[in-house]
């Protein structure tokens, strides 16, 4: 109750007026932290625990008694559907007591964006890339804007932590509180943070503030889950077998189905009727198709369409729609979407959440089924895998059903060991180095190489970059006329540099394809990447358009709706998958483990996959011969140290070996033909892996590997340092071949 009485009257009204019994544990910990120390925050609990709430209650009952003369809080989320969420939420909280809450990402209109310019104050919620924006085009008004900031809260800040996204917003902050004169505390949020410690001390980066991390006891909740596999065509696994220890088996006819027609998709149709859901999905593609099935579905059985959908490349009315629908409590409708209703986001009395095939990480598994769970409803996730029947000639690893080992995997680990991906946070920057340099020349104007290198090597995420790897950078950006030299010896920004930074795609350091802006009428349907012929159909929307014209010059296509069914293509979406995944994955193949949430085709699939696994050795020694001198390598390496070793064994060990022809299906397996036997195939690995290695050679020759977004104006040098030390998993991959070499010389 100390707690509660220290908030200000209209937040104890707010807690009265929804009914609280009392103040979670987590709102507890957080107001001590913010009313009691001077620290950073860090606060994990489960999704739907009241985080955002426990960070906001101690901040504005600060603010309610020194109000802030500027923006006085910071709120950095990673997607506009969150930021629109939270807007609606901090709005009803802090309406009575007259804090402004504004928001500002690229679907916010001009007149509200003008307002906060003319009257900064209370709390601006804002993506990443609007606040690159800000800082770009608004540089001499920030300390007028933040000159009093106290609070930066990150949002989902385990959605940060894996790329160049988080370091441009740790670079943000930094820039921020230098141009403002301010050093706001950060209090970051997050469900899934698999490394607390390493997450605190990234959060504190150049405060010169200790991260205060709460232990809050998880309070026992009971999930409800559900896996179960589907052949996209022909006899199921289960069919007409007596399958024990299998989940009650749930009827999926349909009275009427589309032709050729994936029993996962008519289980799916099946299991949302007269229901709230989600359908997750693990690329934009996918859901588009997924989308037009079900909505196929209803049209075959004259239902009402009952499906809308949700992913980035859909226009903001799309997006908007969906989430207002799943908002109303009233209306019973299901959204196929991919990672864009995947975090925060509060939608409602949600029932049912759909996962189409494994996703990629122990987080998504759990940011996804804990968009259910609310409204003292159990978390409740069904998977839904699907795969093409494997032919009866069809070699070992193809026979394999990676998704479904994959999917248990992911629940197992967080199950078992409470186990969540950790932070990567090792990486050699170059390319988010370029963008940081460009802004910091935009935004500020005419600066001195020694200037702009002490501006930009001084945040903190910065420390791997040496000063001899800058000068190779300016004088490359010089060359290039990304950078001009002036006749005083200062910096400007050059002709070729201002094509970069003028664009409002220069805003994010994340991967983006060409895209055209796809419209029927007047209505903005969303982007595509590459645009077919006049003629032609695409897929956007969950339907299908016919392209009726194409301007190229202002990348517009105009289109009509049609009915059927085509692929659509948004560019490629790798995921990222951890060696622990992969190893609890042929710790599953090995063991006889019954799992109580798989149903029973899921039951015969596993049974079979663990059959073949034990008659094959796969799990025994990861070489397998397929048939004279094919083979097959099974190293249980994720996806970074997976690519090492493709590249260990082409570039050093190839010749040795005698092999060839080379394929590899990342990162499960590698099948390749071979002159050396199996025996030979572990020595000479271990002997090359016990001579030194430099990460660089490693490179093909006459490779520039580019991976991140602004690589391509990177010299070719430090492209190339950057994946050889900053991507490639080579530590992991050495300790795989050591351990190798120990077993085959016991063997």
């Amino acid at each position: 109750m100390n707690i509660f009485n220290r908030y200000a009257p209209f937040i104890q009204d707010f807690i009265y007026q929804n009914s609280w019994g009392s103040l979670r544990a987590i709102q507890v910990a957080a107001a001590e932290a913010v009313f009691n120390t001077d620290n950073n925050v860090l606060l994990t609990a489960a999704t739907a625990s009241g985080k955002t709430e426990a960070a906001f209650f101690p901040i504005l009952t600060l603010f309610t008694e020194d109000m802030p003369k500027s923006v006085g809080a910071l709120y950095i989320g990673p997607l506009k559907a969150l930021i629109n969420d939270q807007f609606m939420r901090l709005n009803d909280l802090c309406r009575e007591a007259r804090i402004p809450v504004w928001h500002w990402h690229g679907d916010v209109g001009q007149s509200h964006k003008n307002k906060l310019l003319k009257n900064p104050s209370g709390i601006l919620q804002i993506t990443p890339e609007s606040l690159e924006a800000l800082l770009l085009h608004k540089h001499a008004d920030i300390a007028r804007l933040f000159g009093d900031l106290r609070f930066v809260v990150i949002d989902e800040v385990h959605s940060l932590l894996r790329g160049d996204r988080g370091g441009q917003t740790l670079c943000l902050i930094e820039r921020l509180s230098k141009l403002s004169g301010a050093n706001p505390r950060r209090i970051g949020l997050s469900a899934t943070v698999g490394d607390p410690e390493n997450t605190g001390k990234f959060l504190s980066s150049g405060t010169g503030r200790n991260t205060l991390i709460p232990r809050i006891e998880a309070r026992g909740i009971r999930w409800r889950l559900s896996m179960e596999h589907f052949f996209v065509q022909g006899v199921q696994p289960a069919d007409d077998r007596d399958v024990p220890f299998a989940s009650p088996v749930l009827d999926v006819k349909t009275d009427k189905a589309p032709e050729n027609a994936d029993p996962g998709m008519g289980y799916i149709f099946e299991h949302t009727k007269g229901k709230k859901c989600l359908v997750f999905s693990n690329s934009r593609e996918e859901c588009e198709a997924v989308t037009t099935t079900l909505r196929q579905y209803c049209e075959i059985n004259r239902e009402p369409d009952r499906f809308l959908i949700h992913h980035g490349n859909l226009s903001a009315s799309y997006r908007e729609t969906a989430e207002a629908v799943m908002k109303d409590e009233e209306q019973y409708q299901t959204t196929v979407t991919t990672a864009t209703l995947e975090l925060g986001i509060d939608i409602g009395r949600l029932e049912r959440a759909f996962q189409i095939d494994a996703p990629f990480t122990v987080s998504s598994f759990l940011q996804r089924m804990g968009r259910t769970g609310r409204r003292d409803l159990p978390p409740e996730m069904w998977f839904v895998i699907r795969e093409e029947q494997p032919e009866a000639r069809a070699m070992l690893p193809v026979t394999i059903p990676w998704a479904l080992i994959q999917g248990i995997a992911l629940v197992q680990l967080y199950v078992e060991e409470r186990w969540v991906e950790p932070p990567k946070l090792d990486r050699l920057p170059f390319s988010l180095l370029y963008h940081q340099t460009m802004c910091t020349l935009a935004s500020c104007g005419e600066m001195s190489p020694a200037g702009l290198a002490s501006r930009v090597l001084s945040l903190s995420y910065f420390h791997r970059i040496t000063q001899d790897d800058y000068r190779l950078l300016l004088r490359h950006l010089m060359a290039a006329d990304h950078i001009q030299k002036i006749d005083d010896g200062g910096l400007i920004v050059g002709l070729a540099g201002e094509r970069q930074t003028n664009s409002y795609k220069f805003y994010a350091v994340f991967k983006e394809n060409e895209e055209y802006t796809v419209r029927s009428k007047t209505h903005e349907l969303g982007t595509i990447v590459q645009p077919p012929p006049v003629g032609e159909k695409i897929a956007l929307a969950g339907h299908v358009w016919i392209v009726e014209e194409i301007d190229h010059k202002r990348r517009l296509v105009y289109c009509a709706q049609v009915k059927g069914k085509v692929p659509a293509y948004f560019g490629q979406c790798p995921g990222d998958i951890n060696t622990k995944v992969l190893e609890k994955m042929k710790d599953i193949l090995r063991e006889n483990t019954v799992y109580p949430y798989l149903m029973k085709n899921a039951v015969v699939r596993l049974d079979e996959a663990r059959r073949a696994a034990v008659n094959s050795s796969l799990t025994e020694t990861p070489l397998i011969c397929l048939g004279g001198d094919m083979w097959c390598l099974f190293p249980w390496l994720g996806t970074y140290a997976f690519l090492a070793l493709e590249r260990f064994i082409k570039i050093k060990c190839a010749a040795l070996l005698g092999l060839e022809t080379m394929d590899s299906s990342r990162p499960y397996f590698i099948q390749f033909r071979m002159k050396a036997a199996k025996e030979d195939f572990f020595r000479i690995l271990g002997e090359m892996e016990k001579q030194p290695l430099d990460p660089m050679e490693l490179i093909y020759k006459g490779e520039i590997p580019l991976f991140e977004k602004y690589d391509e104006f990177l010299p070719e040098e430090l492209v190339k340092k950057g994946f050889a030390y900053g991507i490639l998993g080579i530590d992991e991959m050495k300790q795989r071949i050591r351990g190798w070499r120990g077993m085959n010389e016991q063997g």
